[in-house]
Order: structure tokens, then C-alpha cells, then sequence
């Protein structure tokens, strides 16, 4: 039997209605990010730092306070669950294009390992510790009820020693540094830092989401079985994509499909387990092959969507979760002030000091402390994993993103302040190759990174 005509228009408009009302928002968060990310680099900051900014100006703090009959409108409660589910997608590949870009197998012998770690090291332990300490006696004023102070301090201390490798990699590499000691050094470092942060967060996550000791060592046994899946099985068998690529110099939809899968598929069992998704997009992105053609190509196809579309959509949800007004009341302040300053202090003077210690002069050493400070989006990302999963509340969340943005945009003028243009010149090698030409193949470990902070 037919139906009528009016039955079918009035089910075709209510499969509509949830585009109709996603879209504005959207195109919202993508006109907001595009501006402020314009005008952070007319600022000579980088564009990250603009759109990280963009999304808390979305927020209550600004857009909402100001208009909050247009903020609810744009960002209405049934909008918000798909901003959501398009942030975690968005995060997951990203996260994946990060992992597809360190490159964690050219060293230059056990010298640099050496070396690297000292300086990731130097940068995680006096943050980590500084944070902690600062945060254990705040728990009954910050903390919620059902997080136990080692979890909250530990939490903290972990956001603060987070170093951005995609910003980092992108200053060295518009610096054309990359290929310099130095910069060899700080890419190895801060790739180092990135993974470390991100085991940490993996095993906090498994303490905190399992309801028992038995449950939270099922989760963390589950993360290591799936790394040790993806490293030494999944990894073999992509080997073969690789190998094509640079045979053929081709890169079609036929490798894209599995690639893709693969990166969902990480994702979703992690997440299944209790760890983040882009936890899962990570060590896949860990996963594929190490070809320098291939990574080229991979970065070609997929970093220009995920960061104008998918990435700006975290910024705005992230941005959604922040209200700096409450930082106003000076019960907040103190505490802020606080966690901004153990989070600088441990990042700037301690990897300063591992760099000297590793024969560098004063002056790199604090251009590398200044470098190694922004927190660029990996902090975002590690925060709102926390208070995704109940490890933070509001208000440190906010404390947190307001750190990030305040670090991050102290980074670049306090390398140059270190390293004027006249210094920074003569360091670089005269016979570099610019980072436009495709000759320059120790470059490529870096391009993926550096395409997005």
C-alpha cells in the first residue's frame, strides 16, 4: 500500500531536522577557528594557539555571556551529543597522524637515545612532581569525591608535563632547524615526552574507570596485549601498503580503506577496554609503515580534513566545557596561579638544565626550555579525556586550558628572546634544504606533525 505523500515529506523532514540544526554550528566553529587562527599568526604566534582560543571564546565565557540566547541556539543540548561523537572522531585520527609522524626508529645511535631522554625526562619529572605536589593539598576544595588524592595529583602533575611535539616540530621546521642538532635532539625529546604522557594517561584510566584492583589490571593487561598487536602484528601487515606506495608512488583509495579501518577499529577497542580512542589512533598511527614516500603521502590526504573540520569541532567542545569566569573568585586564583606556575617552572628550568647537561650553550638551552613549554592541543586533549571519564571537575579544567593557552603563547617569544634571528642563522647549516623540497627526506619524519600546530 502506498503512503501518502504528506507521510513520507513529514518523515523525510524529521531525518533532516538533526543536519539542519548540526550544521550552523559547524560552519560556526569553522568561521571562528579560521579568524582567530588568522589573527594569531599576524600575532607571530601559531595558528593552534588561535584556534585554542577560538573555542573558549565560543564558550560561556564569551559568546554565551554576550549573547546567550545565539550561544544556545547555535549549541543547543541536542547538538551538543553530535559535536561530541565528531570531537572524538577528530581526535582519533589526529592523534593517528601524530603517531604516524615520530619517527622513532632514526636516531643517530645510542648517543642521541641518550641524549633525548635525558632532556624528555629533565621536562616530565619536575612538572610531574611540582604538579602533584601542588595539587595534593587542593583535593578536598577541587577534587571530586570519588578521586582519590594520589589519582588527582597524579592526574595534574601529568597534564603539566606535556609538550606539544606537533607545535614544536612545526617552529624547528618554518625555522628550517629541523635538521640541526638542536632540533634533531628536541623532535626525539618531545616525541619521547607525547608517548610517555600518553601511557601515563592510559594506566591512570585504567585505575580510575575499573570498579576493582581486578578490573583496573584487566583494562591495563588489555592495553598492553593491544600494543603489542598493533606493534608487532598489525604492523607486519601493513608493511606490505608501504612497500607499494613506494613502488608505485601511488597512494589510492585501496590503501586508504585499510588504513582508515584500522584507525577506527584501534579506537573503538580501546575505548571499549576503558582507555581513550585517540589513545587507540595513536599506537595505530605507531603502527604503520615508517616509509618516508608513504607517511608523505598518508599526511597529503587526510591532516588538511581533520584539521579544518573535525579538529575546530574539539576546540568548540572543549571550549563549551570552560568557564574562566569562576577563576575570578580568589579562592580559584590562588590555586591557578599555583599550577601555572609549577606547570612553567618544571617544563622551562628543567629542560634548560637537561639540555646544558647534554653540552649545549645557555642560550639554546633556554631557547629549548621556552620551546619544550607549549602545550600547543595535547593538553586539551589529555584534560578533556579527564573530565570525560570523571578524573577532573570543571573548575581544574579550566584551570588547565588557561594554563595551556597562557604557556603556549609564552613559548615562541621566549626562543626568540633566547635565540635572535642573527644566532638562530648562524646555527642552521648553510647547505639545508628548504622545507618545500622533496629531496629533503629527513624532513618528511616531521611533516606530518608539523602540518597541524
Amino acid at each position: 500500500m502506498q503512503q501518502p505523500a504528506g507521510v513520507i515529506l513529514a518523515a523525510t523532514d524529521q531525518n533532516l531536522n538533526p543536519f539542519l540544526r548540526v550544521m550552523p554550528a559547524v560552519v560556526v566553529v569553522m568561521a571562528a577557528s579560521a579568524l582567530c587562527g588568522r589573527l594569531a599568526i599576524l600575532l607571530r604566534q601559531p595558528r593552534v594557539l588561535g584556534e585554542m582560543i577560538s573555542g573558549i571564546l565560543l564558550g560561556p565565557t564569551l559568546f554565551g555571556a554576550l549573547f546567550p540566547g545565539a550561544q544556545q541556539a547555535v549549541f543547543a543540548p541536542d547538538v551538543k551529543p553530535v559535536l561530541s561523537v565528531l570531537s572524538t572522531i577528530g581526535l582519533t585520527l589526529f592523534m593517528f597522524l601524530v603517531g604516524v609522524g615520530l619517527d622513532h626508529g632514526s636516531t643517530d645511535g645510542a648517543k642521541d637515545a641518550r641524549n633525548a631522554a635525558v632532556l624528555a625526562f629533565s621536562g616530565i619529572v619536575p612538572s610531574l612532581l611540582l604538579g602533584a605536589a601542588i595539587a595534593w593539598p587542593y583535593h578536598d576544595r577541587l577534587s571530586r569525591a570519588d578521586v582519590s588524592p594520589v589519582e588527582f595529583a597524579l592526574f595534574t602533575g601529568g597534564a603539566l608535563s606535556l609538550t606539544a611535539f606537533p607545535m614544536l616540530a612545526r617552529i624547528l621546521y618554518e625555522r628550517r632547524l629541523q635538521n640541526t642538532p638542536l632540533g634533531r635532539l628536541c623532535l626525539l625529546a618531545a616525541s619521547v615526552d607525547d608517548a610517555v604522557a600518553w601511557c601515563f594517561l592510559a594506566v591512570l584510566s585504567a585505575v580510575h574507570t575499573g570498579t576493582g584492583a581486578a578490573d583496573a589490571l584487566r583494562t591495563i593487561g588489555l592495553t598492553v596485549a593491544f600494543v603489542l598487536v598493533l606493534r608487532l602484528g598489525v604492523a607486519r601487515l601493513l608493511r606490505v601498503l608501504g612497500s607499494q606506495v613506494a613502488r608505485t608512488g601511488r597512494f589510492g583509495l585501496d590503501q586508504m580503506y585499510p588504513i582508515v579501518g584500522t584507525v577506527l577499529l584501534a579506537g573503538l577497542f580501546t575505548d571499549y577496554i576503558g582507555v581513550h580512542a585517540a589513545f587507540g589512533g595513536f599506537i595505530a598511527g605507531l603502527a604503520m609503515p615508517r616509509d618516508p614516500a608513504f607517511r608523505e603521502a598518508l599526511h597529503s590526504r587526510m591532516m588538511e580534513l581533520v584539521c579544518v573540520l573535525l579538529l575546530p569541532i574539539f576546540f568548540a567542545f572543549s571550549g563549551l566545557n570552560t568557564r574562566l569566569d569562576g577563576l575570578a573568585d580568589w579562592g580559584m586564583l590562588l590555586p591557578f596561579v599555583l599550577i601555572l606556575a609549577a606547570g612553567f617552572v618544571g617544563k622551562y628550568f628543567g629542560c634548560a638544565l637537561g639540555m646544558r647537561a647534554t653540552g649545549f650553550s645557555w642560550r639554546e638551552s633556554w631557547a629549548v626550555g621556552g620551546l619544550m613549554n607549549a602545550r600547543g592541543m595535547m593538553i586539551l586533549i589529555f584534560i578533556n579525556i579527564g573530565l570525560e571519564q570523571g578524573m577532573i571537575t570543571q573548575d581544574v579544567f579550566s584551570m588547565l586550558v588557561l594554563m595551556a593557552v597562557l604557556t603556549t603563547a609564552a613559548a615562541v617569544p621566549l626562543y626568540r628572546w633566547a635565540l635572535p634571528e642573527r644566532l638562530e642563522q648562524a646555527m642552521s647549516p648553510a647547505d639545508q634544504e628548504g622545507p618545500s623540497d622533496p629531496k629533503n627526506t629527513e624532513s618528511l619524519a616531521v611533516t606530518v606533525a608539523a602540518g597541524r600546530e
